[in-house]
């Protein structure tokens, strides 16, 4: 069973009548479910992932006012229940089931206990951090404050923030992709055109999720991620064959092409461009020149 089903399932075990027996006055108030760091927050995890920072159970998201109320006395309770040992950790990880405050919860992965308030945060945000802050699944969420700071970082960036981002990533995919890595090439310089290979997928994943609405996860899970995008998720195969395939250069050269005409196409359905070039650098430009706030319009189109 993968982490998020056991989740709910050791809830309603344990969770639920924990809560309905000892702690009434909070079953109405606080906010249950697993989200958060971890592949099993995103669905993602298999039997590989329980040998290191794994741990079975489920999350309890509780108001400031209710933790310092309830929090020691709901901490105790939710570690006395029998939930099986937890995996070896590794030097960095931190407990990811258990009793947290709303608040807490998102400060570590936005700065401030909620959803940005400027655009100069959002733009700050990487994705990771936003992706590892709305995956995973809420169970129940009656009082509705955990829910409603979740739907501002899922649907809240601001267009123009979209789209300051997407112009970074077309930038770079048109540097990387289809400028640097045929120059590192007949440079003789293998190493430095996989180098550019890596950094074309990589932003080329960033435009792609930008263009889906969706925040991108972490590095080990972007492409993982892309089977579950509507548009552009079939791209998946042919950025993992860039990383993967064969050695052939101008097999290689014409899958770049390939991607990016594809994402070409997609602007302009969105009508971000409507230029019909085939190199990505002018619709990047494009897409900064649809920014309405002159202050972000202003900032360099690698900016982002």
């Amino acid at each position: 069973m993968q982490g998020l089903k056991e989740a709910r399932a050791l809830y309603e075990e344990y969770g639920r009548p924990l809560l309905h027996r000892d702690f009434p006055e909070l079953e109405g108030r606080v906010a249950v479910g697993l989200v958060g760091h971890g592949s099993e927050c995103y669905g993602f995890d298999d039997q590989i992932s329980r040998d290191h920072d794994f741990a079975r159970g489920f999350c309890l998201w509780l108001t400031d006012e209710d933790d310092l109320r309830y929090g020691v006395a709901l901490s105790r309770a939710y570690r006395s229940l029998p939930l099986g040992a937890a995996a070896e950790r590794s030097a960095l990880a931190e407990d990811n089931c258990g009793v947290r405050r709303t608040a807490f919860f998102y400060r570590r992965y936005t700065g401030s206990p909620g959803a940005p308030e400027s655009w100069q945060q959002w733009l700050s945000l990487p994705a990771y951090a936003l992706a590892e802050a709305t995956n995973g699944e809420v169970f129940r969420d009656d009082l509705g404050e955990f829910t409603a700071i979740r739907e501002r970082l899922l649907h809240g960036m601001p267009e123009d923030v979209r789209k300051k981002h997407l112009a970074a990533r077309l930038i770079e995919m048109a540097q990387s992709g289809q400028y640097n890595y045929d120059r590192c090439l007949r440079h003789g310089e293998a190493g430095a055109a996989a180098l550019e290979l890596s950094d074309f997928v990589r932003a080329a994943c960033g435009a792609i999720y930008l263009l889906e609405r969706r925040h991108m996860p972490y590095t080990k899970w972007m492409l993982r991620g892309m089977e579950r995008l509507e548009k552009l998720g079939n791209l998946r195969t042919a950025l993992e064959f860039l990383l993967t395939g064969e050695n052939d250069t101008a097999l290689r050269q014409g899958v770049i092409e390939d991607v990016c005409a594809t994402v070409a196409r997609e602007l302009r359905a969105q009508g971000l461009s409507d230029g019909s070039w085939d190199y990505l650098e002018p619709h990047a430009f494009a897409v900064q020149g649809r920014i309405q706030n002159p202050e972000i319009r202003a900032l360099h189109i690698m900016e982002g």
